[in-house]
């Protein structure tokens, strides 16, 4: 629920409400597909969760931030029952800009493992369990293998799987990659930028299922 998530959270998805209105069209007919997914789901397995697994090639950047805000909106707008996950084509780990912009807006990171692949639990609410998050194949076993929505983040992962094993619709939701400007004087800009975009875009979709 809005009032149970991590305040600068909140205070973020409620910003992202008032650029809605920027969204180009087009970006918002894909991004009703998710809304209709999980619409139907609900529809026709009500006692299921709806599930998403949102996939890049590495997933160390957009895939990452996309499972986080998708599951905080999903707790902002009280829509029950979602479980979001994230995966790539290739593990490596989550990039520290991505921590680091993440952090920012208020999702705390906490390592759990550490390695060249660090592990974190991620929390964003009061209630709501931790995210789970280190860089994976969106294969593995801990996300869902049948039935799920598959949300490809980058054009190079949508190019390289053009068939998502298990995946009940598959959704190309392409965002540009911030990993251009590592090692730049406008790196953390251009990761809160990106983490802003994929927040206000997730963010929409799920505003289309709120009560």
């Amino acid at each position: 629920m809005k009032d149970e998530l991590v305040k600068p959270i909140a205070s973020s998805i409620e910003q992202f409400e008032k650029e809605y209105s920027q969204i180009p069209e087009e970006r918002k007919k894909i991004l009703k597909q998710l809304a209709e997914f999980a619409e139907q789901k609900k529809k026709l397995k009500p006692d299921e969760a709806v599930e998403f697994i949102f996939i890049c090639t590495h997933n160390s950047r957009r895939s990452q931030m996309a499972q986080l805000w998708a599951q905080a909106a999903a707790s902002y707008y009280e829509v029950k029952n979602i479980r979001c996950y994230s995966g790539g084509t290739k593990a490596t780990a989550i990039s520290s800009n991505t921590v680091k912009a993440m952090s920012d807006f208020g999702f705390n990171f906490l390592v759990r493992r550490r390695s060249e692949n660090p592990l974190y639990r991620v929390y964003f609410s009061a209630t709501e369990p931790y995210v789970v998050a280190f860089s994976k194949i969106y294969r593995v076993t801990i996300n869902p293998t049948r039935g799920f929505a598959a949300v490809l983040v980058c054009s190079q992962a949508d190019k390289n799987c053009p068939v998502v094993t298990g995946a009940r619709l598959r959704i190309s939701l392409p965002y540009s990659d911030p990993k251009e400007f590592d090692g730049t004087p406008v790196e953390e800009a251009k990761y809160r930028e990106s983490a802003m975009e994929i927040g206000r875009e997730i963010g929409y979709a799920f505003s289309l299922l709120k009560k």
